[in-house]
């Protein structure tokens, strides 16, 4: 399932339209993702809940030629399944 399938059982299942449902949508990943540039976490009870993490700078190497490379330290999302999520997955 994409972003637009998703749109698309959003407006059927809530009977809105699809305009108003690509909106809703945006709108929970735009705060999302503010959120998580704040450095907050954001927890959807049985869901999961995403989070940031910090990697630390390491070295690493350039596939094509082998060489040496310094990876920087940087912060990447993560995210985590709920205990709901994950009994209706099995």
């Amino acid at each position: 399932m994409n972003k637009a399938d998703l749109a698309n059982e959003i407006a059927k299942r809530t009977k809105v339209s699809k305009a108003k449902a690509w909106e809703s949508l945006n709108v929970t990943f735009d705060a999302i993702k503010v959120s998580l540039k704040k450095g907050n976490k954001v927890s959807l009870v049985g869901f999961g809940s995403f989070s940031v993490k910090k990697r630390k700078a390491r070295t690493g190497r350039n596939p094509k030629t082998g060489e040496t490379i310094q990876i920087k330290a940087r912060k990447v999302p993560a995210f985590s399944a709920g205990s709901d999520l994950k009994k209706s997955v099995n």
